[in-house]
């Protein structure tokens, strides 16, 4: 059983939140692809990655040498939920402030 507080200090860290942003297409990616797109080193990602793989957030598997990462399959429903949630939330804000900037660039 995955531990609440645990689960939520995983989500904590805004690199690990844009990384479950992206895996939140379903499909596995690899360190190379998520250090390219959150410009992040190769250690750095692997670190973020290996905490939200401890606190059951996300699988991951070998392929040759590339670790594939995608979000857990059975993660429990409330968790799940409470991800979601989250990832909502993130997206309603950035779409929010995108829309704010696109406001003030046509007022000038």
């Amino acid at each position: 059983m995955i531990d609440l507080s645990t689960f939520m200090s995983a989500l904590s860290e805004p690199t690990r939140l844009r990384a479950m942003r992206l895996l939140a297409d379903g499909r596995e990616h690899c360190v190379c692809e998520l250090m390219e797109l959150l410009s992040a080193t190769q250690s750095r990602m692997s670190r973020h990655m290996a905490v939200l793989k401890a606190a059951g957030v996300v699988t991951d598997r070998r392929d040759a040498q590339w670790v594939r990462y995608r979000r857990h399959p059975d993660l429990a429903p409330e968790l799940d939920a409470i991800l979601d949630a989250v990832l909502t939330a993130i997206n309603a804000r950035e779409a929010l402030s995108v829309a704010s900037d696109a406001k003030r660039k046509n007022a000038t």
